[in-house]
């Protein structure tokens, strides 16, 4: 039952918890920015050595898979409600 309170707890919080979500990320980025803390030196390419660029390239390829995988339902995997009905 604890896993449940939590659930709770974070719906009633939730434009608090998505407040704390973003900070976190916009602190990962900038401390990927700072050259003391994170190693670019062996980066294999340019876009590497960017701040931020896995985050980007993540979320991005997150959204690509969102929207192919609507294609595909569209495209002939979904079909009607009452198809087992018959």
């Amino acid at each position: 039952m604890n896993l449940l309170r939590l659930i709770e707890f974070l719906r009633r919080n939730q434009k608090t918890v998505i407040r704390v979500c973003l900070v976190l990320l916009v602190l990962l980025v900038i401390a990927d920015a700072v050259p003391a803390l994170v190693d670019k030196h062996h980066a294999h390419t340019k876009p590497e050595h960017l701040p931020g660029f896995w985050a980007a390239f993540g979320f991005l390829a997150c959204v690509l898979i969102v929207y192919v995988s609507k294609a595909f339902g569209h495209a002939g995997i979904m079909t009607r409600e009452d198809y087992y009905d018959e």
